[in-house]
């Protein structure tokens, strides 16, 4: 976990067409502005006020920023004021890349470039430019990002505008590092810097100094990481840009982190948390509690380890050994004890975990249920640890927001490529045959009857070659898609993501998983796993149900897709019922050496694609597969546990008791069934 939240710290600088406040920084920017906006008439003065505040709130509060920018577009609209309707657009944009809402961002900015083009605004140009590059620089398309980024670095130059050419430069410099060209990076990075010392720019000179500094953090040249950091840090602290401050102290906590100097990373992170929470600016307050929770958990591990190597990673925070770490004296606010360090971890990580909810920043959220199964494991708390594992593993798995629609919709792009590359296999492989025919051609000199005869040979040699090779790609692709999904990746080269509205998800978990690791050996563990798992996929094909994945211990599958099924909640309750006989009568036959289990159903939509490109995996996404996990985690060992939804679409082919409103996590009172009966009529 160390390090989890290095890139929240990253600085991408957004772009400003300038409006007269552009100097002003911060907090004390948008103080000023809230007490200018009561006193402008309905002009283009206070359009420029409404942007500036719009745009000062992008990283701080977006919501805000939107709310600012909303009202600058309807004044410019309503003064018909062109360039200030293209101003407001390029906020909105800018805020809405805050919240990784890309596709309104990319929409925004577009409508900001058009009015710009039609007013021919030689300086608003280039900026909308290189706001379309850091959005695609968000996605990951990194070509793309530079197509823009160069434009509009070119168009800066034309216009001379220095300030502009450093903004940019800056963030090519961040689209090299993040394809690990460090040199380039370092290259484009220093040309901003020079530009920023030649103008006086201090907030830019500082930016990029911090950006320097990271080049180097993530090639662990951490004295010139910190040489960096710290000079950003020290013209920050002359500018009062408070903001940055926060970000470049937490950047200096993550080195001192990685070194393993875990009094001064705290410390760091503290102070990044204090000025964060001065800011309000939460996501910086979420990062860094997040850091200091999980500092925490590295000095108990660390500790373990120097006390007995053979303990480091270990569950073993009991007893005496408790004691023990007192030896262990940190200085400051770090508090002394395994006790007392993962109660403060926990502390931190609930506290980071509110405010992720708060904000739905759910890449945050999976660093704090790792990082609070984590503690809870340290303690001994397995049950505990297991359920907040669990939480980490439905948000991991079931992204479902604006921003992985765009992830999506990038992948697609990425599996047309890849499609044109199998069929470039392919015809190669086609090319690669007749050579062959032609060299053993040349081989044949017996005759004409011996040639005609040896060559049928080859070319019926062959064919049934390139028969046998295309079966084994196709057993391969059916071994980890649907046979529709593999067809439509063999004919067009890609599969587009679909919903799905009538499913049903089962989840299955096997019970008390980590102490029956520890009881049977990890080798005895992966073959009992593989066992069991071997038998769902037979029971699962039987009954057409779709294997998804298995996840660690967990199993996955869904009935509905990619064909509709009218049967769909019908089939996918017969399975769990033959899983859930298969492993009782295991338990009886084995006793120890396997594993009791739990199975969830819910019966709901879905979204489901493919994902990735390299080693591909097909996959749901959704609130139906959020549900199928609650109803699995509330579940009982041996037991079949159903939603309303699903008991509604199966309660005339089995028998079912209703257990009552229950909480579900996240969810609230939900009312669950039992499955009782293992007989049903066929109706």
């Amino acid at each position: 976990m160390k390090q989890f939240l290095k890139s929240l710290l990253i600085l991408l600088l957004t772009l400003s067409c300038g409006n007269g406040y552009a100097q002003l920084q911060g907090q004390a920017k948008i103080d000023s502005l809230l007490k200018e906006l009561p006193r402008q008439k309905e002009d283009t003065n206070k359009v420029k006020v409404l942007n500036a505040l719009s745009y000062s709130y992008r990283n701080i509060n977006p919501d805000e920023g939107l709310k600012y920018g909303q009202q600058d577009s309807d004044l410019a609209a309503k003064l018909d004021w062109k360039k200030g309707i293209a101003d407001a657009d390029n906020a909105l944009g800018l805020n809405y890349q805050g919240k990784s809402g890309y596709t309104k961002a990319l929409a925004y900015f577009s409508e900001a470039l058009k009015k710009d083009e039609e007013l021919d605004n030689k300086k608003g140009i280039p900026y909308v430019l290189g706001n379309i590059g850091l959005v695609y620089h968000y996605l990951g398309d990194y070509p793309k990002a530079l197509e823009y980024d160069f434009k509009a670095l070119k168009m800066q130059e034309e216009i001379g505008n220095k300030n502009g050419i450093a903004l940019v430069s800056g963030n090519i410099g961040m689209v090299y590092m993040d394809q690990g060209d460090y040199p380039k990076a370092l290259e484009y990075d220093f040309k901003a810097v020079k530009v920023d010392e030649d103008i006086g720019d201090k907030p830019g000179i500082a930016g990029i100094t911090c950006n320097i500094g990271i080049v180097y953090n993530i090639q662990n040249d951490y004295p010139k990481a910190l040489e960096y950091y710290f000079k950003a840090l020290k013209i920050d602290e002359e500018i009062g840009d408070k903001q940055y401050m926060a970000n470049v102290t937490g950047n200096i906590g993550n080195v001192y982190e990685a070194r393993n100097n875990h009094t001064m990373a705290i410390e760091y992170f503290q102070k990044s948390l204090k000025m964060a929470q001065d800011l309000g600016n939460k996501y910086a307050a979420a990062a860094n509690l997040i850091n200091i929770g999980n500092t925490y958990i590295a000095i108990v591990k660390d500790t373990a380890a120097k006390m007995s190597p053979k303990a480091a990673g270990a569950d073993i925070v009991t007893g005496a050994a408790e004691l023990s770490v007192n030896k262990y004296q940190p200085t400051g606010f770090i508090p002394t004890g395994w006790a007392a360090l993962l109660a403060g971890a926990i502390d931190y990580l609930q506290r980071g975990l509110a405010i992720c909810k708060e904000i739905k920043a759910l890449d945050y959220m999976q660093g704090c249920y790792e990082g609070l199964s984590d503690a809870y494991k340290l303690k001994g708390d397995y049950k505990l640890a297991m359920e907040y594992a669990d939480d980490g593993k439905v948000i991991k798995d079931s992204v479902f927001s604006e921003a992985n629609k765009e992830k999506i919709a990038k992948m697609e792009k990425a599996r047309e490529q890849y499609g044109d590359s199998l069929k470039a296999v392919a015809a190669q492989r086609v090319a690669d045959i007749k050579a062959q025919h032609r060299r053993n051609y040349e081989y044949i000199g017996a005759g004409v009857i011996v040639l005609l005869l040896g060559f049928t040979f080859l070319v019926t040699r062959n064919n049934k070659l390139l028969s046998k090779e295309r079966k084994r790609s196709d057993n391969l692709l059916l071994n980890i898609l649907p046979e529709e999904v593999a067809d439509q990746l063999k004919d067009t080269g890609k599969s587009a993501a679909k919903q799905f509205d009538d499913v049903t998800v089962l989840f299955t978990d096997f019970v008390n998983f980590t102490e029956a690791g520890e009881r049977m050996g990890p080798q005895a563990l992966i073959e009992e796993l593989d066992n069991c798992f071997k038998k769902f996929d037979e029971i699962t094909g039987k009954y057409n149900v779709e294997k998804i994945k298995t996840i660690g211990d967990a199993y996955l599958a869904v009935a509905g897709l990619p064909a509709a099924d009218p049967k769909h909640a019908e089939n996918t309750v017969r399975a769990a019922i033959d899983i859930n006989a298969f492993m009782q009568d295991r338990v009886a036959k084995l006793g120890n050496s396997t594993f009791e289990i739990r199975i969830g159903i819910h019966s709901g939509s879905v979204v489901a694609g493919i994902v990735g490109v390299k080693k591909f995996a097909y996959d749901i996404w959704g609130d139906t597969v959020n549900t199928a996990a609650r109803m699995e985690q509330n579940s009982e060992a041996g037991k079949i546990n159903i939603s309303q939804t699903t008991y509604e679409l199966v309660k005339d082919k089995f028998t079912c008791e209703y257990r009552g409103e229950i909480d579900a996590k996240g969810k609230g009172q939900m009312k669950m069934y039992f499955i009782v009966s293992h007989s049903f009529s066929e109706g």
